[in-house]
């Protein structure tokens, strides 16, 4: 088993990338093609569950424990089959029922396997109507950030969003109005 750890980027276009650290060493997954991932295994054997399940019809059967590889093909295939919108509340709501379905349930975790825990929460980021959407799920609760609301700008104040201990602080609604000052985050220096 290689240790890796897995990172996805994207832009307004779709253009994206999966970046996956193996064994100290950066692999990188670019292209349009690659739009959901999971921890676990290594992206490249995640690609070649996509090929073993290409033969079977999605609306008959898809693999469906909690295990990383199952939630990989679910998500490939949901969203694919979402439906697409250009209002952003659609969209945002289209992807989130990918990811829910794509999520571990709350609670559940096997022993032996630290990769498979609880899905603590879930984001949806809207690039184009640059909206942050948010999901707790130990909160009633959906919120988001519309990002235009924050200053970006060089020398703008530290501001935070304070969640709680496991995001116990309930949000709700749009929350850029929310954030309060505070210190900047301290980078610890690399060996």
């Amino acid at each position: 088993m290689r240790a890796g750890d897995l990172g996805d980027l994207s832009d307004p276009t779709g253009d994206s990338a999966i970046l996956e650290w193996i064994d100290g060493k950066l692999q990188i997954h670019h292209g349009r093609d690659h739009r959901v991932m999971t921890n676990d295994p290594p992206y490249d054997e995640q690609l070649a569950l996509v090929d073993y399940w290409k033969g079977v019809d999605p609306r008959e059967f898809l693999p469906g424990t909690a295990r990383a590889p199952d939630r990989f093909i679910r998500a490939g295939t949901y969203i694919d089959m979402a439906e697409q919108s250009d209002d952003p509340r659609i969209a945002a709501a289209s992807v989130f029922s990918v990811v829910r379905n794509a999520s571990v349930p709350y609670g559940i975790s096997i022993p032996g396997a630290p990769n498979l825990s609880t899905t603590r929460w879930r984001v949806v980021a809207d690039q184009k109507s640059l909206n942050y959407y948010v999901e707790s799920a130990v909160s009633p609760n959906t919120f988001w950030v519309d990002l235009t609301k924050l200053d970006f700008s060089e020398g703008a104040p530290v501001r935070k969003l304070d969640l709680g201990l496991d995001m116990a602080e309930v949000q709700s609604g749009e929350v850029s109005g929310d954030f309060v000052g505070s210190v900047p985050f301290l980078f610890e220096p690399a060996d």
